[in-house]
């Protein structure tokens, strides 16, 4: 889930997604996908609505639905 989460971000930074898989890889999956959802937020990189739902379901998984509700100031609206 995180990885596919990730290969479908808008993160580009090559540290960042070598971070995430690296947590990942080590088991660490709610850490990854706080890493995840932090740099999304941190660099306000836009996403769409499809996406940031998927993200609030996998924040169910995590616990995290505080971090995610966080980007919805950064989906992209119909008119962008």
């Amino acid at each position: 889930m995180i990885e596919q989460l990730l290969k479908d971000s808008p993160i580009v930074k090559e540290s960042v997604i070598k971070d995430v898989r690296e947590l990942t890889l080590a088991g660490e999956y709610g850490l990854a996908f706080d890493t995840l959802c932090s740099w999304i937020y941190e660099d306000e990189l836009p996403i769409e609505a499809a996406y940031y739902d998927r993200l609030r379901n996998a924040s169910i998984e995590f616990g995290a639905r505080e971090l995610v509700d966080r980007l919805g100031e950064l989906v992209l609206s119909d008119n962008d």
